[in-house]
């Protein structure tokens, strides 16, 4: 390769607010200057931040709760912009900046835009951990995926693959969702003809389930089990009847501390605000289920995090319930979710109101109550 190539060489800058001015939301837009013998093109990332969010001499994203992410986006954006050059250069073809910039090139793949994006959300963390369970899920089938091979047929194959993996209809239909949302997202972005739009033609399929609830001679069998030295199995165990005492979420006890307990004339209450519905949700805990769950307070109050909970995710102490319900000679499908189910069957079944049961399970509609 002769110097000219590399007197030729393109010089790429990432620059911010080039135009001088800011959108509604006081942000502007991330662009990369591309010089080449004093002649200049700009190319939009599509990434916009604010003033205070941009590190003028190190020309990177600074003080954003994503900054590592739009980072390496930008980063991995100016890469493909050389590496297309590069390849030029190698087949001998003579590069000017509209040779290079002329078509923007396919920067990543489905996968790095889905981790991408999920990661720039701005959903409830549960929430979050669950869209990542179907990157990782789509990861394992294809992990080179580029966002063109999203087609009608990839979709129909997909879902013989999660099939073969034994996963159940509505747990299919659940990556689905997330999937149709990140295609969406691709289409909003000029990523995706709308054209090929693969969801025009698959539908996503569930099934209905039945609301798993204990009845009151399986809860006393839990009550009354014995587990020996296994401490997993007992935490796990009182966090399932705490919940089924009280009907919180796993969402909810996850984030109960010490002080949302609250001794109002020597009772003991439970004040939080439900992370789904942002309700706020008072509950006389010394009055439900004869109190029961007074006892296992006092247990765990000694941590400032309550239960100290350690369990990365919901499923993982689904896995401990299926567990203790085998040991308890329990033959129903119990998850954590089995615990809400229970706690308002038993409280209508024992002559509470449904409106207080809508009141205590933090419900916006007596319709989502009626479920129960």
């Amino acid at each position: 390769m002769n110097a000219d190539f590399f007197m030729e060489k393109i010089i790429y800058k990432l620059i911010f607010n080039q135009e001088k001015k800011l959108n509604t939301k006081g942000e502007s837009l991330i662009q990369i200057e591309a010089v080449r013998d004093n002649e200049k093109r700009y190319v939009s990332t599509k990434v916009l931040v604010k003033p205070d969010q941009w590190d003028i001499l190190r020309c990177e994203v600074k003080n954003h709760p994503n900054m590592k992410i739009l980072n390496k986006y930008l980063y991995d954006f100016i890469a493909a912009l050389e590496k297309r050059e590069l390849d030029m250069i190698i087949k001998g073809a003579y590069v000017g900046l509209d040779d290079v910039l002329g078509n923007e090139p396919q920067r990543m793949s489905f996968i790095d835009f889905m981790n991408r994006e999920i990661g720039l959300t701005r959903l409830k963390s549960s929430t979050q951990k669950n869209h990542y369970s179907t990157l990782k899920v789509l990861s394992l089938y294809k992990p080179d995926l580029s966002i063109h091979e999203l087609t009608y047929t990839f979709l129909c194959d997909f879902e013989s693959f999660l099939l073969d993996k034994k996963y159940h209809i509505n747990t299919i239909s659940k990556h689905m969702r997330h999937l149709k949302r990140y295609v969406n997202l691709a289409i909003n972005k000029d990523l995706f003809d709308i054209v090929k739009y693969p969801f025009r033609k698959y539908k996503i399929h569930t099934v209905e389930t039945p609301r798993v609830h204990l009845t009151p001679e399986e809860l006393k069998r839990l009550e009354n089990i014995d587990l020996g030295k296994r401490k997993g199995l007992r935490k796990a165990l009182d966090i399932f009847l705490f919940c089924c005492y009280t009907g919180l979420r796993f969402s909810d006890i996850v984030k109960i501390r010490k002080d949302n307990f609250h001794y109002i004339d020597g009772k003991l209450w439970l004040i939080f605000s439900s992370t789904k519905t942002k309700v706020n949700i008072r509950l006389p805990v010394y009055l439900l289920f004869e109190g029961k769950a007074v006892a296992l307070s006092e247990k765990y109050t000694v941590n400032p995090s309550f239960f100290d909970v350690d369990i990365n995710s919901n499923s993982n102490i689904n896995k401990q319930l299926r567990v203790i319900s085998q040991l308890a000679e329990i033959k129903k499908n119990v998850s954590f979710h089995t615990a809400r189910h229970t706690n308002a069957t038993l409280l209508l079944y024992n002559g509470a109101h449904i409106t207080t049961v809508q009141k205590l399970l933090g419900h916006k509609s007596i319709k989502t109550t009626e479920i129960y």
